[in-house]
């Protein structure tokens, strides 16, 4: 048996209380990766729902409800990618990169679908949004067509069918004072329920219970529930069921959806409007009839079975989206409601563990502006003598290849001022990052650049919060759709895709303390651009982190970000930092309304301090001992306790990843050779 947690009391007397513990601190998670791009499916312009807007049928009944534009997703696989936001039938690189971060080792993900912005509509206009939503309805079930939307925008919805009909169920009842109905149960018949009676005669007509009042019984104990009802029967009924109504709907593509025991009235616990709302990832109810009552066409419910046909007039606008759509000009870090009305990328401030950040549709560079791309071409090179290594990866070529749909996302970074402006994208993404001091930007460095455009590139960033990645790579047709047969497409990735999994892999694997480099990255089969010799090299001291061809595979070798301050230049010295700062504001907050006094600096200081500890034994500090790694100072000033504020400083030296092992072959006078290192 287990002993009592209980002090234990013998003679009256005075005991001793055990010391409470000190609380513990967890080092936070820092594998999470968020992406935000262009998908052909996904939640965007949901309706916001928070303690001043409900859910259920008001979401789509209430015209004046504000709503999202970009809504972050959590996904723990690409499986879970693709039935939310599709696979890669849409002409942007998001989810190319999704679907490489989770090769990689990812294991959760954030995903923002980048939609158009509109302007809000005036109160009883159409919402300009809902044009490219398809719309389909089912007729000969209820009174008028019963009108339905897919859930968001996109040609998807055009596969989308909705099936409806009824089912019925006897209820228990009594019949007191010649028509009213009572049952046993508070539950049996709720407001909103709507019933069949039926009359010694044949005769049949439904009727919706409008309230239900307990009547107590004179002579047993117990109580029934009397229904009142409209319209009020006409005669006494020797039957009634309870009508509800089933809704299945497919999109077409394996997503499908099954609703039961649904009410036809805003009032009712399971009304269908409210279910499709809170419930449903495919469709909405059409905003004319989600807050009214719906009337079966007869009250021969069981007959009337309905099916839409496809749904139509949904649209890809994918030609409208602009730079600016991924992000959001009215936000700053100083609001207070946590991104809750954010778009684009500053959606992300509702997601409080995301640690990094991939834009992979943020442009498209104009040389690979095409769906198609890079054609595989096998070559078969057995022969009797050996020859050099053939790639099987001719190089993409913007010739005859068709247009991108996102014709004003592209942009040619061979180009001087279009290499500007996506280096002035990419520094609103950095500026993000430094605002919320919450996540690290994974860049790509632009395709086809030159040593000196390469050069003039980086020097436009000067910032601890963002890593580069360079060049493009192309992936395994197997893995992104292709059978693994005869020819294909080969598509090049953004390379900040790649190594966000590689980063989340590393610290799952080894700790957050190890530098993500020096790993192979999985089912790349090479880069998709010939690499002068020695660009690595060239590379590394402007800290841009490259991809290389090694024996075991395509290779992330080095983990820098692109801050000019050399305490910075390391990537994991950041995230490690990182990590402090989340753990510190979100573990210790159980300390803002304790005494500040001696008791809570001791517990402060020995949580931090244990804290610490364990990341000095798993090698996260350059010292040699604690006292050399790390420091916990408390403030004890007067003036400050007078004030009611408790200072805590904390210093750490993080230990920097070893990049260089530098080798002396030394051959002495009589011919000894010595290796040193």
């Amino acid at each position: 048996m287990f002993s009592s947690s209980r002090l234990p009391l013998g003679a009256p007397g005075v005991y001793a209380v055990a010391d409470v513990a000190a609380p513990r601190l967890h080092p936070q998670h820092m594998d999470v990766c968020a992406f935000v791009g262009v998908a052909p499916r996904g939640p965007a312009y949901q309706p916001v729902v928070d303690r001043w807007h409900p859910g259920g049928h008001a979401m789509m009944s209430d015209e004046a409800r504000p709503y999202r534009r970009s809504t972050p997703v959590l996904v723990h696989s690409f499986d879970q990618y693709r039935s939310l936001f599709g696979a890669f039938e849409g002409p942007g690189y998001l989810p190319y990169t999704v679907a490489m971060f989770f090769e990689q080792g990812g294991r959760r993900a954030y995903i923002v679908r980048v939609v158009h912005e509109y302007a809000p509509p005036a109160l009883g206009d159409p919402a300009p949004y809902r044009d490219a939503w398809a719309a389909g309805a089912v007729e000969g079930i209820t009174v008028g067509p019963l009108g339905f939307l897919a859930r968001n925008e996109g040609s998807w919805g055009n596969g989308l069918r909705v099936e409806m009909g009824y089912s019925t169920y006897a209820l228990g009842f009594a019949c007191e004072d010649g028509a009213t109905v009572t049952v046993d149960r508070a539950g049996a018949a709720p407001v909103g329920t709507l019933l069949r009676l039926a009359s010694a005669g044949g005769d049949t007509m439904l009727c919706y219970v409008r309230a239900v009042r307990e009547r107590r019984d004179d002579f047993l104990p117990g109580s029934r529930w009397a229904l009142e009802l409209e319209p009020a029967p006409v005669f006494a009924p020797v039957r009634v069921d309870s009508v509800e109504a089933w809704l299945g709907v497919r999109d077409g593509a394996g997503q499908s959806e099954r609703f039961e025991r649904m009410g036809l009235t805003p009032g009712h616990p399971r009304a269908m409007a409210s279910l499709l709302c809170d419930e449903s990832s495919l469709i909405w109810p059409d905003p004319a009839w989600a807050g009214t009552e719906l009337w079966p066409l007869q009250p021969a419910v069981e007959l009337l079975h309905g099916l839409s046909a496809p749904f139509e007039e949904g649209e890809d606008r994918y030609a409208e989206l602009l730079h600016e759509d991924f992000f959001d000009s009215g936000w700053s870090a100083a609001e207070t409601d946590d991104g809750a009305y954010a778009a684009g990328i500053a959606a992300l401030a509702a997601c409080p563990d995301v640690t990094h950040v991939v834009v992979p549709d943020l442009y498209v560079p104009a040389q690979w502006a095409g769906d198609d791309v890079a054609t595989e071409v096998v070559r078969d090179t057995a022969g009797a003598d050996f020859a050099p290594c053939v790639d099987v990866a001719v190089p993409p070529s913007a010739h005859n290849l068709p247009p991108s749909e996102l014709r004003q996302l592209i942009l040619d970074p061979r180009h001087s001022v279009d290499l500007m402006a996506i280096a002035a994208l990419q520094q609103q993404v950095l500026d993000h990052c430094e605002q919320t001091a919450a996540m690290v930007a994974l860049l790509d460095v632009p395709p086809g650049l030159s040593q000196g455009q390469a050069e003039r590139w980086r020097a436009q960033f000067d910032s601890s919060w963002g890593a580069a990645y360079h060049p493009w790579l192309v992936a395994s047709r197997k893995l992104l759709g292709g059978d693994g047969t005869g020819p294909g497409q080969l598509r090049p990735l953004p390379p900040a895709a790649v190594a966000a999994g590689i980063i989340a892999r590393k610290e799952i694997e080894r700790g957050i303390h190890f530098g993500p480099a020096n790993e192979v990255a999985r089912a790349i089969v090479n880069l998709a651009e010939p690499q002068p010799r020695d660009r690595a090299g060239v590379f590394h001291p402007l800290g841009m982190n490259c991809f290389v061809r090694a024996p075991d595979g395509v290779e992330l070798v080095s983990a820098r970000t692109l801050s000019r301050d050399r305490q910075w230049r390391q990537l994991s010295v950041r995230r490690i930092m990182l990590m402090l700062r989340r753990t510190l504001l979100r573990e210790t907050q159980w300390a803002v309304f304790e005494p500040n006094g001696p008791t809570l600096w001791r517990d402060l200081s020995h949580a931090i301090e244990n804290l610490l500890l364990r990341l000095f034994r798993a090698g996260a500090w350059a010292g040699a001992t604690p006292g050399e790694s790390y420091f916990v100072s408390i403030g004890r000033e007067q003036a400050r306790l007078d004030r009611g504020e408790l200072l805590v400083e904390i210093g750490v030296a993080p230990a920097e990843p070893l990049e260089f092992i530098v080798l002396r072959l030394r051959r002495d006078g009589d011919g000894t050779l010595t290796l040193e290192s």
